[in-house]
């Protein structure tokens, strides 16, 4: 059986929003409680939230459960960054075969996703999956163990698109007709925020 993590990249300074968006209400909890919430009710096994900037507000204000949480002290210089620690801390066990990575600022994934990107892993011989939402690339993405050193040389904010890009033959496509799910970057992306549904409720990751 392939053993699958997921590592949630929330590190960054929002900037152009100019408070931490992690902190951001979500129908009465902070945007980043409910996307780590969401994500360990994926067929994962392990959950590492990536922190950054204004880390120590985000840590008294969310409660992370049993997920792992690390600290970028480098974050600054890009999400690449936070990919690396994130890495890191899975690649000391052999037993992780694939993650899924996922956007901290990034909720309402569609809950049949991650589970269509697994199976896709599965069946596929390339390291990469990734879901298309109405012809356009989105989040999250699978990667296979194999590939995990290559992503740990990149740098700057670009992430791993742009390699993605340059090897397609890396990558493995899952179509789904869902919109794809929208950052929050802006006070108007609070703005259309929609509310969680009563049921959208995390689990404790199995270890």
């Amino acid at each position: 059986m392939n053993e699958t993590a997921a590592i949630v990249l929330a590190a960054g300074s929002s900037e152009r929003l100019g408070t931490p968006k992690q902190l951001v209400d979500l129908s009465g909890r902070p945007l980043l409680e409910q996307v780590v919430a969401d994500v360990t009710t994926w067929p994962v096994d392990e959950v590492v939230v990536v922190l950054g900037a204004s880390a120590d507000a985000i840590l008294d204000a969310i409660d992370f459960g049993e997920v792992t949480v690390a600290i970028n002290d480098d974050w600054a210089e890009g999400l690449s960054s936070s990919l690396r620690v994130g890495l890191d801390i899975l690649t000391r066990d052999p037993k992780w075969e694939r993650v899924l990575l996922a956007l901290g600022d990034q909720p309402g994934i569609p809950e049949t996703v991650p589970h269509r990107l697994i199976a896709a892993a599965a069946e596929s011989q390339r390291p990469a999956v990734i879901p298309v939402y109405r012809y356009e690339w989105g989040y999250p993405v699978l990667f296979d163990r194999s590939l995990w050193p290559r992503l740990m040389t990149l740098d700057g904010d670009a992430g791993a698109a742009a390699l993605l890009r340059a090897h397609p033959e890396w990558v493995e496509t899952v179509r789904f007709s869902d919109v794809a799910p929208q950052d929050v970057d802006t006070p108007d992306d609070v703005a259309d925020l929609k509310p969680v549904k009563p049921h959208d409720t995390g689990r404790t990751v199995g270890h």
